[in-house]
């Protein structure tokens, strides 16, 4: 298996969402991104928006970029990170309402936000077997890559999580579904590593989520982890697992982050070599739960919040990043973000200067260990003049 991060100490790297900037006002509304290509206007707007966002992360001096998961459409709560996959898939009609199940166990109702967010969120309606469709993975990674010298991560939603957003009125099964959607994910991720791509990142296994619920019993987290590696069977490429708290239109699920500790017993056993865990949000509350479980995975920690527009200060990141390496030594841990920056909730300018904190704050602990540090370029003071008129001439 390939592995980009193997000899990179404490790389950095967003999860995956970014701001779009405000005049790409295009969408694939449910196109074939191949086919959305020879649309003059959305193709100039897409290619354009991704080398932004790529570019941005670059001046920040990320090691690993991704392409701000511009292929999402600009709707309500990030509704596309489900969305995409499903309106692509073969043996799903319409949609069916929402005014049960997860609305009801977090007692949403008119008047809150996350009510709003999810009545948005319609799934769709499985009416025969499910088939592959045109995702596209590979294509949009390329489209990607080609922008970048720096290893571009590709990341997308799990099957069992993309099950939670279906309405099941064919297999009446729930295992069935899933394990029917991991088998189109594999081939996906089969084509997207042979394909090339270093690092794809399998996002949000329900596990951590599913532990708050009190009818969680030890065989459903025992499926869920075999459903999550069915997905990863044979995709000869670095896999990173990303876990969060929520980012419905950056607000926090539950206000108070519940802990991990129930599933990671369960995380540390899914066929990735990195895993990442939100921890900004908590000020790294159960980082110390990695002194009682032994593994060789790499872990990411968030040290920067997608559910704020206040930019953390580089001192910050480096104490939670000092507080991570009291339970995980360097070689194996991944600085990122608790989650992806979206694309509602915060501006592009607050994403970069996020992303800028992150280096920077990596880059006090890399000199404290005696690494090298990465260059961010908004904080050189060589270019500060680059734009002037001093450097008119030169």
């Amino acid at each position: 298996m390939l592995s980009v991060t193997r000899d990179l100490m404490l790389p950095t790297a967003i999860t995956g969402s970014y701001p779009r900037p405000l005049w790409f006002n295009e969408s694939l509304r449910g196109r074939s991104f191949k086919s959305a290509l020879g649309d003059s206007l959305f193709r100039e707007q897409y290619l354009d928006a991704v080398a932004c966002v790529i570019n941005a992360q670059e001046a920040a001096g990320l090691d690993i970029v991704t392409d701000g998961d511009s292929r999402f459409d600009l709707a309500v709560g990030g509704k596309s990170w489900f969305f995409y996959p499903i309106e692509r898939l073969g043996g799903v009609e319409g949609h069916r309402d929402t005014s049960r199940g997860w609305m009801q166990r977090h007692g949403l109702r008119p008047g809150r936000i996350l009510w709003e967010v999810q009545e948005a969120y319609q799934p769709g309606v499985v009416k025969d077997r499910l088939t592959r469709g045109p995702l596209e993975y590979t294509a949009l990674w390329k489209a990607a890559q080609r922008l970048t010298d720096r290893p571009l991560k590709f990341g997308a939603i799990c099957a069992p999580a993309l099950a939670s957003m279906l309405w099941d009125e064919y297999y009446r099964d729930d295992k069935t579904l899933i394990n029917e959607l991991c088998d189109i994910m594999n081939a996906e991720f089969r084509e997207l590593a042979a394909g090339g791509c270093p690092l794809i990142q399998v996002e949000e296994p329900p596990h951590h989520g599913r532990t708050t619920r009190p009818d969680c019993t030890e065989a459903d987290l025992e499926f869920l982890t075999q459903a999550f590696n069915r997905q990863l069977v044979g995709v000869d490429a670095e896999i990173w697992v990303h876990t969060c708290w929520g980012n419905p239109n950056q607000q926090r699920v539950y206000w108070e982050p519940p802990s991990y500790e129930r599933a990671l017993p369960h995380l540390l056993q899914l066929d990735g070599d990195v895993v990442t865990f939100e921890c900004a949000s908590t000020n790294g509350r159960d980082l110390p739960l990695f002194a009682k479980h032994r593994t060789d995975k790499k872990i990411g920690i968030g040290v920067v919040s997608h559910c704020n527009t206040v930019v953390e200060p580089p001192e910050h990141v480096a104490r939670l990043i000092r507080k991570a390496l009291e339970y995980i030594p360097p070689e194996r841990l991944v600085i990122t973000t608790d989650c992806g920056f979206g694309r509602e909730g915060l501006s592009r300018r607050i994403a970069y200067y996020k992303c800028v904190a992150l280096v920077e704050g990596t880059n006090i602990v890399r000199r404290e260990l005696g690494l090298p540090e990465a260059r961010v370029r908004a904080a050189d003071p060589r270019l500060w003049f680059a734009s002037g008129p001093e450097s008119a001439g030169a």
